[in-house]
C-alpha cells in the first residue's frame, strides 16, 4: 500500500461512523465482573480485549462495524504487559480502537508506588556528612516475594538521579584503559571508601556511545584507582574496536562518572537503593513533600505487545489518546550495557586480525547486537497505529515497530522523558547476524515497510543511554518520516539505515521530509540531525530545518558534529532544500549516485517555514522541553590546524595543495612562519583534515587547536558596521610553563569583558571585526580580523587612544607569555604570513 492509500485509510478510519459498533468501557474503579458498559465499566484493558476477541470469534453482529474500547481517566497499574495477538485482529470495516474516553487522560503504567517515607533518624553507614539530616527513607518495593530491581525513580512526574559521584553536568576523565587486563585507571574517588560498595557502576563516554559497566573491584593506589569489571561487559568493552575509550592530550580522555553507592548520595534529587537492607533513600528537591508526593519506580519493561506471526499478523488495531508511562530496563544492572550504535548493545565483538569480509574487503570490526526493550512493541502487524498518545517516563525505547510490519502509522504523539530512543523501526541486525551483513530476507514480509511517522513531538529522549536517537530506523522500506519536531536529544535526531555497506539490500524509497530538528548532540558527537547508512535507492532527505547543536563538553573531537551526515555506504540519496545555518555536512565513505542540491542557509523561507509540526498539531509544542541552561549552543567557528616540519625541511607545496583541495579548503587559508604552517578556515571535518596531513607529511607534527577560549566580535560594539570582507593576522606565542600562571591567564580572559571593558572599547575603536584566541597545551594562536584592505599597523594604535587601560592589560599579559622555539631573543608573538 502506498503512502496516499495509507493516509486515506487512516482518514476514513477516523471519520466513518459505523452503524454497528461494539463499545466497551474501562475505569480504574470498575470490575472485570461487570458487563463493560459506560455505567458498569470493566477494570482492565485485558478483559475488554478478551470480550472483543470473543465477539469476533462468535461473529457477533454487534461488532460488524468495529469495536471501541474506551478508557476512563486514571492510572492503570499493569502487572504484566497487555498482549494483543492475531485473534484480536480487526478488519478495515471492523477495526478495534482503544481510545481515551472523551476529554479524559488514561495512563497505562508499569510502575509501583513507593509510600511510607520517613526522615532518616540516626546514622546510616557510608552516608556522606553533608547529607545527614536531609535524607528520607522508605521500604524498598517488593513484587510478590522478591525485591524489585529498578534504575529509575520519578517524584511527582519528574525523573530523579541515581546517586553519582559528580553533580550534573560535571564528569571526570579516565587516566588510561588497559585492554589486555580489561581494567581502567581513574583519579581516586574522593567521596568515601568504595572498596565494599556493591552494585557500583561506571558510565563511560566514548565517541558516539556510552557504556554502563558494573564494577567488580576498585583498588586505590595513591591518587589513582584501578577498576575491574564484571563479565560479560568487561570482555566486550575491552575487545570492541569501535567505539572505544578515548585517550587524547589535545581533547581530554573519555569522561566518566561512578554511580549507585550510598557514598554518592549528597545532592537534592538523588536516590540510592540498598538491596541488602531493602531500603530506598532519597534527598528531596526544593518543594517536594514526600508525605504527599507521588513516588513511582518501574516494575515492567514493556506495557503493550502487539505480536502476530508472519502468516497471521495482527491488523486493524488502533490506540488513540492513551498515555504509556513508567517502564524500566534492568539489563544494564544484570549484564552491563556496551552499545555499538543507536543503543543496540553488543553480545559479542572483536577486531579482525586479517581485515575483510565477503561484503567489505577492508572491514576490521565484527559485532553482534541485541535490541533494548520498548514500552510498546509491535511485530508482524498491519494497519495499526498510534495517534495523539503520550510516551513518557520510560527507561528504554518508547515505541518499537520491529519486523513484519506494514502500512502502519504513528501520528500526533508526544515522546518525552525517555531513557533511550523515542521511535524505533525495522530490523537492524538479528542477534545471529553480524551487523555489517546486508539484510535480504527470503520472505520479504519480514521487512518493515510503508510506515508513516508524522507530526510527532519528540523531546528529552535519550536521557539515559546518550547514544540513542530521536527516531531510529534500520532496514526499512518506503518509510516516511515527516513533519516531526525533535529536540533535546543527546546524540542524533534521525538515524536511517544500517549495515555500513553500499551493497543493495531491502532498503529503498525512504523519505525524511520537512522535519524540524534542533538542540541535538547534547552529550555525544560524530552526530548529526539526520544520519544515514548504506544503499537506499530512491530515498530522499528534503525540506528539513536544522539548527542549535549543543556544545557538548565531553566530545572526543569538539568539531566533529554535523547538520547532515551520510555515512558509510550511503548511496542513491537525493538531499535537497534542507535549511541549515551553514553547510557543515559530512559525506563519509559514501557509495554511488548521491545528489546534493540547494542545502544551507540560502534555502527559501517558503520551504523553511513548512517544516516541523503542521498547524493542527502545533499545540503539542507546549510539551516541548526547554533548552538546557547548562549547555551552550555551537556555532561553526573557523579551526586552526598547525603543521610543524623538521628544521630545514621544506614543505612539499604540491602535496599541501592536494590535501587542501581534497578537504575543500582554499589555498588562501594557509599561513607560514619558519617551519610552522597554519590552516585557518571553516572545515567540514577537521579530524579528517588532520589525518590527511599526517598521511601526506609523516615526518611532520600536526596539531589541532580545539580550545577556542576567547572571542571578541562586533556585537560588543555600539557603532560601526560589520565589514563584508575580512583579512586575518595570525600570531603565535607560548604560555609560560608555570601551571598557576597559565590558570591566571585563562581566568583573566574569561572575565575580560566584565572586568576590563576598556579592551572591547579599544577593539571597537580600531574597527577590529573579530579576535579569536586558541590554545593547544602551552601554545597560543591569536587571530585578529580586520576589514579587507586595511592595515593592522594602522588600526592597532587606535586601541589605546585615550584608553590607558589597554596599555595596562598588555603590560600585565607579558608575565604570562613567551616566544615559541625559534623566536628571536625577546620576541613573544611571531606573525604567520599568508602563503601566496
Amino acid at each position: 500500500m502506498n503512502r496516499t492509500l495509507i493516509t486515506l485509510f487512516f482518514s476514513l478510519l477516523s471519520t466513518v461512523t459505523f452503524a454497528q459498533q461494539a463499545q466497551l468501557w474501562v475505569a480504574v474503579d470498575g470490575s472485570d465482573a461487570n458487563a463493560g458498559t459506560k455505567e458498569k465499566p470493566l477494570a482492565s484493558l485485558q478483559m475488554a480485549l478478551r470480550k472483543v476477541r470473543e465477539l469476533r470469534r462468535l461473529a457477533d453482529p454487534s461488532i460488524a462495524g468495529g469495536a471501541h474500547i474506551y478508557l476512563r481517566n486514571g492510572l492503570y497499574r499493569l502487572s504484566e504487559p497487555v498482549f494483543i495477538r492475531p485473534e484480536d485482529a480487526g478488519t478495515l470495516a471492523s477495526p478495534t480502537v482503544i481510545e481515551a474516553a472523551p476529554n479524559e487522560q488514561p495512563v497505562l503504567s508499569g510502575g509501583v508506588a513507593v509510600t511510607g517515607w520517613q526522615k532518616v533518624k540516626g546514622t546510616v553507614a557510608g552516608l556522606p556528612n553533608e547529607a545527614i539530616g536531609k535524607v528520607w527513607v522508605a521500604d524498598a518495593p517488593m513484587v510478590g516475594d522478591r525485591l524489585l530491581e529498578f534504575r529509575q525513580l520519578w517524584v511527582n512526574g519528574e525523573k530523579t538521579t541515581r546517586a553519582k559521584d559528580t553533580p550534573y553536568p560535571l564528569m571526570n576523565r579516565i587516566l588510561s584503559w588497559n585492554k589486555q587486563e580489561q581494567t581502567c585507571w581513574i583519579p581516586a574517588p574522593k567521596l568515601g571508601d568504595l572498596s565494599k560498595a556493591t552494585g557500583l557502576e561506571m558510565l563511560i563516554h566514548q565517541w558516539w556511545a556510552v557504556a554502563n559497566l558494573r564494577v567488580k573491584r576498585i583498588d586505590v593506589q595513591g591518587d589513582s584507582a584501578k577498576l575491574s569489571f564484571h563479565q560479560p561487559e568487561s570482555r566486550i568493552q575491552s575487545e570492541h574496536p569501535w567505539p572505544a575509550p578515548w585517550i587524547s592530550k589535545e581533547t581530554g580522555n573519555s569522561a566518566f562518572y561512578l554511580s549507585n553507592a550510598i557514598q554518592f548520595l549528597n545532592q537534592p534529587g538523588e536516590w540510592f537503593l540498598d538491596k541488602k537492607a531493602q531500603k530506598l533513600y532519597y534527598i528531596p528537591r526544593p518543594g517536594e513533600n514526600l508525605t504527599t508526593a507521588q513516588v513511582i519506580v518501574p516494575a515492567l519493561e514493556t506495557l503493550v505487545q502487539i505480536t502476530g506471526t508472519i502468516d497471521h499478523p495482527v491488523s486493524n488495531v488502533q490506540f488513540k489518546g492513551i498515555s504509556f508511562q513508567h517502564t524500566g530496563w534492568v539489563r544494564p544492572s544484570q549484564q552491563g550495557h556496551v552499545p555499538h550504535q543507536v543503543g543496540l548493545y553488543m553480545l559479542d565483538t572483536y577486531k579482525l586480525k586479517i581485515p575483510g569480509t565477503s561484503d567489505k574487503k577492508t572491514l576490521e570490526n565484527q559485532a553482534w547486537v541485541g535490541r533494548p526493550s520498548a514500552a510498546v512493541e509491535v511485530a508482524f502487524a498491519n494497519h495499526t497505529g498510534f495517534a495523539n498518545c503520550r510516551f513518557e517516563h520510560l527507561a528504554a525505547t518508547g515505541l518499537d515497530y520491529h519486523r513484519g510490519v506494514h502500512d502502519n502509522q504513528i501520528q500526533g504523539n508526544v515522546f518525552s522523558d525517555i531513557g533511550g530512543t523515542g521511535i524505533q523501526a525495522g530490523v537492524f541486525s538479528d542477534e545471529a547476524s553480524e551487523i555489517h551483513l546486508p539484510y535480504n530476507p527470503a520472505d520479504e514480509r519480514d521487512v518493515c515497510s510503508n510506515l508513516l511517522i508524522r507530526n510527532n513531538l519528540i523531546t528529552n529522549v535519550t536521557n539515559e543511554d546518550w547514544g540513542c536517537v530521536g527516531i531510529g530506523a534500520g532496514y526499512v522500506r518506503e518509510i516516511t518520516i515527516e513533519h516531526n519536531d525533535i529536540s533535546n536529544v543527546s546524540y542524533t535526531g534521525i538515524s536511517l539505515g544500517w549495515g555500513w555497506t553500499p551493497t543493495i539490500n531491502v532498503m529503498r524509497n525512504n523519505r525524511v521530509v520537512a522535519n524540524r530538528i534542533h538542540h541535538f548532540a547534547k552529550h555525544l558527537y560524530d552526530a548529526a540531525a539526520i544520519y544515514t547508512l548504506s544503499a537506499q535507492p530512491g530515498s530522499v532527505i528534503a525540506g528539513n530545518v536544522i539548527d542549535s547543536v549543543y556544545n557538548a563538553p565531553y566530545a572526543h573531537l569538539p568539531a566533529h558534529w554535523f547538520y547532515l551526515y551520510t555515512d558509510e555506504g550511503s548511496s542513491f540519496f537525493t538531499v535537497r532544500d534542507n535549511w541549515t545555518p551553514s553547510e557543515k555536512y559530512l559525506q563519509n565513505a559514501n557509495g554511488p549516485n548521491n545528489v546534493w542540491t540547494n542545502n544551507g542557509p540560502q534555502v527559501a523561507d517558503s520551504l523553511k517555514t513548512k517544516a516541523g509540526l503542521e498547524p493542527p498539531y502545533r499545540h503539542l509544542l507546549r510539551d516541548q522541553t526547554a533548552a538546557d541552561p547548562a549547555w551552550r549552543i555551537n556555532k561553526e567557528n573557523p579551526v586552526i590546524v598547525e603543521l610543524v616540519t623538521k628544521p630545514g625541511q621544506p614543505l612539499n607545496r604540491q602535496q599541501m595543495k592536494a590535501v587542501l583541495a581534497k578537504s575543500k579548503v582554499s589555498e588562501a587559508a594557509l599561513y607560514h612562519w619558519d617551519n610552522h604552517y597554519v590552516i585557518f578556515d571553516k572545515v567540514q571535518d577537521v579530524f579528517v583534515l588532520s589525518e590527511r596531513l599526517k598521511t601526506a607529511f609523516p615526518t611532520a607534527q600536526v596539531k589541532t587547536y580545539y580550545d577556542l577560549f576567547y572571542e571578541f566580535n562586533r556585537s560588543r560594539c555600539s557603532t560601526g558596521p560589520v565589514a563584508s570582507e575580512w583579512e586575518h593576522t595570525i600570531l603565535t606565542a607560548n604560555l609560560v610553563a608555570d601551571p598557576r600562571l597559565q590558570n591566571e591567564y585563562l581566568a583573566y580572559h574569561a572575565t575580560q569583558f566584565e572586568k576590563w571593558p576598556e579592551l572591547s572599547k579599544g577593539f571597537c575603536n580600531a574597527d577590529f571585526q573579530q579576535l579569536l584566541l586558541y590554545r593547544n597545551g602551552r601554545q597560543l594562536m591569536l587571530v585578529i580580523s580586520i576589514p579587507k584592505g586595511e592595515s593592522l599597523d594602522k588600526l592597532n594604535p587606535k586601541t589605546t587612544e585615550n584608553n590607558p587601560r589597554v596599555d595596562d592589560w598588555n603590560a600585565l599579559m607579558k608575565k604570562y607569555q613567551e616566544g615559541i622555539p625559534g623566536a628571536k631573543p625577546g620576541e613573544v608573538w611571531v606573525n604567520l604570513k599568508a602563503v601566496n
